[in-house]
């Protein structure tokens, strides 16, 4: 059973005023570390929307086993800089564990239903991924549609029982500033949803895994594509179906992180020792801050570019082309017999 959009599950992460732009280094009065080992985030938790103004949207996809609260190091940067971002949380079994009510019943008791991490046998692995990322995307136009209702002024019930009422985000909304982004299957999921929804303007794939796709998104895509690649995840397979993306005349961008590792885009980088986290390829070599700083502002930089946005993010230009210490330009990736580097390209 797919549940419906009312039962929708998703964080946001809005323009709250006690938000600050994201700075791990410098959090006071909110320390980043406690003693107790624990980690906070500079973000304050159901403050109010800072109202009168309409902002960007960001509509985020997460990985594989994952879930919608575990990428905060992105979502709440983002929110800092003026973007409001709904975080999704999967039906299609690929979340590690999320939950569900069955109708209006089970949801006014808080009965829930719970949905865990799917496990495929080899065999079913690619049809059964295929059909994954094609729910995942229609979930992503889902929690926009459910967003956009909310800005219409639509009465909609907040089925996580949190304080934050939903309703300050009336009139909130700018239409033409909508993006998704999306990490390893979130990655794809980015894909699936640019080449089904135009009202994605943009899209930003972290890491992005490529084998759940068919072959008929890629001619599909006419929105502008960022690959943000971590240098330990992809393979010459992924990078080819990336490859495929770039299209004459589209907007196609790509770089890559050096040192990095595949959950350097995800919390778990930030909450693990040295040691453990190279064990478990949580950490990879460059410092994991580094790693996320240089995420952000380069999809900031994308984003004002392809949204319009008036803001200063044009200043990280440079990291959309890779012109940085820690960036490889396109991929580290050979994908033919010869020593062929994908570049920046818009064609």
């Amino acid at each position: 059973m797919v549940p419906s959009k009312l039962h929708a599950l998703f964080c946001l992460c809005s323009c709250f005023t006690l938000v600050r732009p994201f700075d791990w280094q410098d959090l006071n009065p909110v320390t980043h570390i406690k003693s107790s080992g624990s980690m906070t985030t500079p973000a304050n938790w159901n403050a109010p929307l800072r109202t009168g103004e309409r902002y960007p949207l960001i509509i985020f996809s997460h990985g594989l086993g994952a879930f919608r609260t575990i990428y905060s190091a992105i979502g709440i940067d983002l929110a800092s800089h003026g973007f409001i971002v709904a975080a999704v949380e999967h039906r299609d079994g690929s979340a590690s564990a999320t939950y569900y009510f069955n109708d209006q019943a089970a949801a006014d008791t808080a009965n829930k239903t719970w949905l865990y991490l799917k496990t495929l046998k080899r065999e079913e692995e690619i049809l059964e991924r295929n059909k994954q990322v094609r729910q995942r995307a229609k979930e992503c136009s889902e929690a926009l549609n459910l967003i956009l209702d909310i800005d219409h002024g639509k009465p909609v019930k907040n089925l996580l029982d949190l304080e934050f009422d939903v309703e300050q985000l009336k009139d909130s909304i700018n239409r033409n500033e909508i993006a998704i982004i999306g990490h390893s299957f979130g990655g794809g999921t980015v894909i699936q949803a640019l080449s089904g929804d135009q009202r994605f303007r943009c899209g930003i794939a972290l890491d992005a895994w490529m084998i759940p796709l068919g072959d008929e998104v890629y001619s599909r895509i006419p929105q502008p594509l960022f690959f943000i690649n971590s240098e330990r995840f992809q393979f010459p397979a992924n990078i080819a179906k990336m490859k495929k993306c770039y299209l004459p005349g589209k907007e196609r961008k790509m770089i890559t992180i050096r040192g990095s590792v595949h959950q350097n885009f995800a919390d778990f980088t930030f909450a693990t020792g040295k040691i453990t986290g190279h064990i478990f390829r949580l950490q990879g070599d460059i410092d994991s801050y580094v790693a996320i700083d240089l995420t952000n502002k380069a999809s900031l930089a994308f984003l004002q570019k392809h949204l319009g946005l008036h803001k200063d993010f044009d200043q990280w230009d440079y990291l959309i082309e890779g012109d940085d210490v820690n960036l490889i330009p396109g991929t580290n990736i050979n994908t033919t017999n010869q020593h062929l580097i994908l570049q920046n390209s818009t064609e």
